[in-house]
């Protein structure tokens, strides 16, 4: 009998010790419903951004990507983006997909403009820079020819 209350006591232990982490988890991913307002923007090529992926601007996580999408008629990406509530972009915003380093992964950077106007709630960003491919400007690099003809 105090086998199995010994036995009770360690599995609800480890239940709470679970619960605990999906908690903490869940709250240090933002993956909670938070305040904030939609955009979207459109690339031809979207290489490294999921859904998950910060959105920051100057180094700062400001929202995150929250969807993506292929557009039928322009064959281009959609991607939908969750900003704070705080943050007031001009309506002449850029954003850029940036790695983080050579090995690192990608994130969207916005680039405030200088505009009165504000973007609101379902807006879409005007100005977009796809996501470089490293390895294409390599093969360029090392496949070229020089002036020489060698």
């Amino acid at each position: 009998m105090s086998s199995n209350l010994v036995e009770s006591l360690i599995g609800a232990v480890v239940l709470l010790v679970a619960g605990w982490f999906l908690v903490f988890a869940y709250e240090r991913t933002d993956m909670g419903a938070g305040n904030g307002y939609t955009l979207t923007a459109r690339f031809d090529r979207i290489d490294g951004i999921g859904i998950g992926s910060d959105v920051r601007m100057a180094g700062i996580k400001v929202g995150t990507v929250t969807g993506s999408r292929l557009d039928a008629q322009t064959f281009q990406a959609v991607v939908t983006l969750s900003l704070d509530d705080e943050i007031e972009l001009p309506s002449d915003t850029a954003i850029a997909i940036t790695a983080e380093g050579l090995l690192g992964g990608t994130y969207m950077n916005l680039l405030p403009g200088g505009m009165d106007d504000v973007l609101q709630d379902g807006d879409e960003i005007g100005e977009t820079q796809d996501a470089v491919d490293l390895l294409g400007l390599i093969s360029k690099f090392i496949y070229s020819d020089d002036d020489s003809g060698n």
